[in-house]
């Protein structure tokens, strides 16, 4: 575990928690880090418990131990205040609200600055459209009609335009095409320029090493290794069990 300590640079501190399922702990003991405009990713099988990690950060599940954001404990906040601050959770689940325009999707994501009286949503509109110009093609379109891939780009896009700080990314590439997922890793990473800070919770190791900056690998709720994500790569452990024996060739 990188040193723990309250310093500007980290934004979220993750210290020792336990998620419990009846008498049955899902997570125990995890500690992780993620640093200012980085990208920090957590790799591990289905069952690990990556998915209930992010739900109790973001508030969803009870748990012990101690979440910081900002250099403050989020104990005690509900969901909607942990969104307010800018904390944000994109779930693998991809829901939608199927029977609105992409458009009206993308406006719903910035309810929490609407509340905060920011009524003016062209520009985060303009952005969001910016980095997804496909969004900008179907955005009269139902979302219901969208492909997989399409799906993907809006649940993201409607994380943005709440301006978030910290974005909990779950699966973003589960069952998209090969193309589709350079094409969403390629956003995720372009992510960081803007200010954005990622956990990003991944069983694609490779794609999701080569976007962050650090990881851990969770197995049966507990951190098994952890290091800078080039280490990670070259761990023979790693490549054994998540990166098909070998490390693939620049």
């Amino acid at each position: 575990m990188k040193e723990q300590m309250n310093q500007p640079n980290i934004v979220l501190d993750v210290r020792n928690i336990d998620i419990s399922y009846g008498n049955v702990k899902a997570v125990q003991g995890v500690s992780l880090q993620l640093e200012a405009g980085q990208i920090t990713s957590v790799i591990g099988p289905n069952g690990a418990g990556k998915t209930t990690l992010l739900s109790a950060i973001m508030g969803l599940l009870p748990s012990e131990g101690e979440v910081a954001y900002l250099g403050k404990s989020v104990a005690g906040l509900d969901v909607e205040s942990r969104v307010e601050q800018g904390l944000r959770l994109v779930p693998e689940r991809r829901e939608l609200f199927s029977t609105m325009s992409v458009e009206d999707n993308l406006i719903m994501g910035a309810y929490t600055l609407y509340r905060q009286g920011f009524r003016d949503m062209r520009k985060s509109l303009e952005d969001v459209y910016q980095r997804f110009p496909r969004l900008k093609e179907r955005r009269s379109q139902m979302a219901g009609t969208l492909s997989g891939g399409e799906r993907a780009m809006l649940v993201l896009g409607r994380a943005l335009m709440g301006q978030p700080k910290v974005l909990l990314l779950d699966e973003p590439s589960l069952g998209l095409a090969p193309l589709i997922v350079r094409e969403i890793f390629s956003i995720v990473t372009d992510l960081k320029k803007s200010g954005v800070s990622i956990l990003l919770v991944e069983q694609n190791a490779r794609a999701a090493l080569q976007a962050s900056s650090y990881g851990y690998v969770l197995e049966t709720g507990q951190v098994a290794l952890e290091g800078p994500a080039e280490e990670l790569s070259d761990n023979p452990a790693v490549m054994a069990t998540y990166l098909g024996g070998h490390k693939k060739k620049q």
